[in-house]
């Protein structure tokens, strides 16, 4: 993919999640079901970091269920981290923080520490990266987070196998593209409520899930699907991380330190 395509993308998701940030996170204020499913992988108490936090429902599952622990939620849209922040004002038992951060970008990982977090989600965050190259690096910097034993924990949309799904794709002419711009799996959606907009999404396989858990010296676990009025709209996979990998620059300030992230407290 040529980097002007990639960044195109970038900024098309970008404004998609700034522009609609409130409508986006009304649909998205209950647990998902597949949530349950992944409560046998959170200890208790937790130190987990939420990549792609969005309005942080996943943190209030947690307080629903009566975990404790630390939380930190990384999300690159301003609009989405206030509504997390003000979810963790209900959330008493989980000791809370926020850094706006790109996860499209390599690197992005110095800003955490290393080696520390029982587990690492990132839920409904790999298909918006684009690039075959920056998703492999995102499962390999997130699994660098995780400590020895623990759990990187991914999902993905299944947005190919569901009617309702398959009407939101456009073509790429959309917004000035063609097909041979984009890498295979790619696709655009589009968005009709309190307005017209569009996201670049990518369509995981399982395939590519193991792939990138060797890469990164992963143990897939377990996948499953759920979540959605179907049932199976979400690719989830439990990915665990069995032994620790000598690493130059372990991370040693505050997190959102850098000027590259900034922290939402």
């Amino acid at each position: 993919m040529h980097p002007k395509v990639r960044e195109q993308l970038l900024a098309l998701n970008r404004s998609f999640y700034e522009h609609f940030a409130t409508s986006f996170a009304a649909t998205r204020f209950g647990a998902q079901p597949g949530f349950e499913h992944l409560l046998p992988y959170v200890p208790d108490p937790f130190v987990a970091v939420d990549l792609g936090c969005g309005n942080a429902r996943l943190l209030r599952f947690l307080g629903e269920r009566r975990h404790s622990g630390v939380y930190w939620g990384v999300d690159l849209s301003l609009p989405l981290l206030a509504i997390a922040r003000q979810q963790a004002l209900h959330v008493p038992r989980v000791r809370a923080h926020f850094l706006a951060l790109d996860l499209s970008q390599p690197r992005w990982a110095y800003l955490l520490p290393r080696d520390t977090f029982d587990v690492a989600f990132a839920l409904a965050v790999l298909h918006h990266i684009p690039g075959r190259k920056y998703r492999e690096m995102f499962v390999q910097e997130a699994a660098s987070l995780v400590r020895p034993k623990g759990y990187l924990i991914l999902s993905t949309w299944r947005f190919l196998h569901i009617d309702r799904m398959r009407r939101k794709i456009v073509p790429w002419q959309r917004i000035g593209l063609q097909p041979s711009d984009v890498e295979p799996g790619d696709y655009l959606l589009d968005w009709k409520r309190d307005g017209i907009g569009y996201r670049y999404v990518h369509h995981v396989t399982v395939d590519e899930i193991a792939a990138w858990a060797a890469q990164a010296g992963l143990t897939v676990v377990e996948t499953f699907h759920s979540d959605g009025r179907e049932g199976d709209l979400s690719l989830y996979a439990v990915l665990q991380k069995m032994e620790p990998k000598a690493r130059a620059g372990n991370f040693t300030g505050t997190p959102g330190s850098s000027e590259s992230g900034v922290e939402v407290e």
